[in-house]
């Protein structure tokens, strides 16, 4: 988040005082000794923006006291606890992606696929899904109520990010825990607890919820909003994603309704292609060959995505609509500092014989790896296969860090050109939470399906394989796409969903290295396709009822 700041404690702890309906009965408790009332702060427009800022900085921080500070929840550690930390932990510890030789109690049982009701990593990332239900339910309800009389300029854009970014976590909460705990901004607060909504009724809820928002005046166009807030591309990818995985939710086939958004949005975002930089000298003059001619090295688009200075290629900022990311979740060494996202990523995903420098940090944490399979699935010339492979690729130890298994160095804090990053301390590089390629593998893998242009479909897919140096195609499969996509998405959050949408989470028909527990792999029963609902959750409010299996 370059140079932006969003620490507002005494606004965000207006907060505090309405959140009792969806975070007191979670057995959560908002941090901040500076509780004011909503009329003694909320005076003008900056305020609620400031309000609002809170619930962008929810994704990206655990806290408004910076990495150090007193996390926002009470029992939840605020590293590990942090909302994309938690979700990687959900997301992609659990599949083929990464393992973490860490024993921190539970963190083991992730990768194996055994973990318990009470496992701490689940409880983290519920928790911080319903937090940021309730900031955003409250922004709402003070936007609405208007202690103060303020004349607003952009009431209904404050309301619609608000919803975006509501829509974002219920997605999570959909995909991640099933039936779950539900509250709008009309729901009272300090009600008894919130009810339990089905499956089924949370997605009906969130098509409408997300049709609203892109039919509507109210939210940015897309790449038009400031940059690090949603616009109506967010929205979209939502309701695609929501679409894509409509069987695996609700037993209906929604794959064209996929396609079709899938198909706005390729025309709307472009895939970021290389850029050819002259080389410079320590003066920063141009290097020259024997004929004198600049010494050029050429960048490859997929590299650009994920360094220090990737806010450069985010839709909604200064430098073009059309750029590939859609929205990032933004990350600054200085302003807007914490121990998950891609500081998480970077720090843990360095260490051993590594050199902590070329990742453009100051030391690295030696924690996260990846299987065999998941190297597997990369091929020869593929410049996405970032990875440190001086350790066998196979894992011989899991719990050391040195003992095998190919190191992803995918995202650094090193900018595009080479130069340093702010600091070293933590990072500058922006997390893609939504990115056209994500949208070009959709649309592909519906056409794989029958829902959409075989042509536009194999289209799209050779479009990602070009970009990564790859021969195109001239036939695919659904399972070819699923492999594309391994190897596109790795550790942006999306492994475990598609995984199971093919059938291939707990079944046997895709094995990786100590998946249930085992080092060659096994199957593990199909309950855990979906993650329980915290114990001390389910205790305290009776409207609740545990997934099956836990």
């Amino acid at each position: 988040m370059k140079n932006i700041k969003v620490l507002m404690l005494a606004v965000a702890g207006v907060f505090t005082l309405g959140l009792s309906s969806c975070v007191k009965d979670l057995e959560t408790t908002p941090i901040d000794p500076n509780v004011q009332l909503p009329q003694d702060v909320l005076k003008d427009e900056a305020a609620f923006e400031a309000l609002l800022a809170k619930c962008y900085q929810g994704l990206a921080c655990s806290s408004s006291d910076g990495a150090n500070g007193g996390p926002d929840i009470n029992g939840v550690d605020g590293g590990f606890g942090q909302y994309l930390r938690a979700y990687f932990n959900l997301q992609c510890l659990t599949t083929d992606e990464a393992t973490c030789c860490w024993n921190d109690t539970g963190l083991p049982d992730m990768h194996n696929m055994n973990w318990q009701a009470s496992n701490q990593f689940i409880v983290a990332m519920y928790y911080r899904i319903f937090y940021q239900v309730s900031l955003c339910n409250e922004l709402i309800r003070q936007v609405e109520a208007n202690p103060a009389g303020v004349e607003f300029q952009n009431k209904g854009a404050l309301i619609a990010e608000a919803r975006a970014l509501r829509a974002l976590s219920y997605y999570h909460a959909i995909d991640m825990f099933g039936n779950v705990p539900f509250a709008t901004e009309n729901d009272a607060v300090g009600a008894q607890g919130p009810r339990q909504i089905n499956r089924a009724d949370l997605f009906a809820w969130l098509e409408k919820e997300c049709k609203e928002l892109i039919e509507g005046n109210d939210l940015a166009a897309e790449g038009t909003n400031v940059y690090g807030r949603c616009d109506k591309g967010f929205v979209k990818m939502i309701l695609a994603k929501l679409y894509l995985n409509a069987e695996v939710y609700v037993g209906e086939d929604r794959y064209a309704d996929c396609a079709a958004i899938c198909e706005d949005l390729v025309d709307n975002y472009d895939l970021q292609q290389s850029i050819t930089l002259a080389v410079l000298d320590d003066n920063g003059e141009p290097m020259l060959d024997e004929n004198d001619e600049p010494i050029e090295v050429e960048i490859n688009g997929f590299e650009l995505l994920f360094c220090a200075d990737n806010h450069l290629r985010t839709a909604n900022s200064t430098f073009g609509a059309r750029n590939e990311i859609i929205f990032a979740v933004p990350h600054d060494g200085i302003n807007t500092t914490s121990y998950g996202g891609t500081n998480f990523l970077i720090f843990a995903g360095t260490g051993g014989d590594m050199n902590a420098a070329e990742a453009g940090i100051s030391s690295g944490w030696g924690g996260l790896s990846v299987t065999k399979e998941i190297a597997d699935l990369y091929e020869e010339g593929d410049a996405r296969a970032m990875f440190f492979t001086a350790y066998d690729k196979v894992i011989v130890d899991i719990f050391n860090f040195t003992s095998g298994g190919y190191k992803s160095m995918k995202f650094r804090n090193v900018n595009h050109d080479g130069s340093a990053a702010q600091t070293t301390g933590f990072v500058d590089t922006d997390f893609p939470l939504f990115r056209v390629a994500d949208a070009y593998l959709m649309l592909a893998e519906c056409a794989a399906r029958g829902a959409a242009d075989n042509a536009k479909g194999l289209a799209a897919l050779n479009a990602v394989r070009e970009r990564a140096g790859l021969e195109k195609v001239s036939s695919f499969t659904a399972q070819d796409v699923l492999d594309e996509r391994g190897r596109e998405l790795l550790w942006e959050g999306h492994r475990r969903s598609d995984l199971i949408r093919f059938g291939q989470f707990t079944t046997a028909d895709y094995l990786w290295e100590y998946k249930g527990s085992v080092k060659e792999g096994v199957a593990v029963a199909d309950y855990r396709n979906l993650f329980p609902l915290p114990p001390a959750d389910v205790n305290a409010n009776s409207n609740l009822k545990q997934n099956a299996g836990y």
